[in-house]
């Protein structure tokens, strides 16, 4: 039973990067729609808006600021998402021996 548990540690599966399932396209694309479409131009103008606002109170240009960049942070954030989830390594085979020597120092 050892012996077992030993070798599915030692050899696990192959992971993919959000490359397959279906299940939660139609949310996915909801929530992409809302950022990014007239729902979420209009949020990031009140982020804006209150940025001003929270600037002109305490005399600070940092409050409009982050506004801003929560602004630009809600519209782009889809993007960003689908990005980092749909990474995928092409040439992981060529820069694995790389890797490895940087990894532990001692090479092969």
């Amino acid at each position: 039973m050892g012996l077992v548990a030993v070798a599915l540690v030692l050899a696990p599966d192959s992971v993919h990067a959000g490359t397959g399932g279906t299940a939660f396209d139609d949310v996915w694309t909801t929530l992409k729609d809302w950022t990014q479409g007239t729902l979420g131009r209009i949020v990031a103008g009140a982020m804006i808006l209150v940025g001003v606002v929270g600037g002109i109170a305490r005399q600070s240009l940092m409050a409009f600021a982050m506004g801003i960049g929560g602004g630009m942070g809600l519209y782009n954030s889809p993007t960003v998402v689908e990005s980092i989830m749909s990474a995928t390594l092409e040439h992981a085979d060529k820069i694995a021996p790389a890797a490895i020597h940087l990894t532990n120092g001692l090479g092969a």
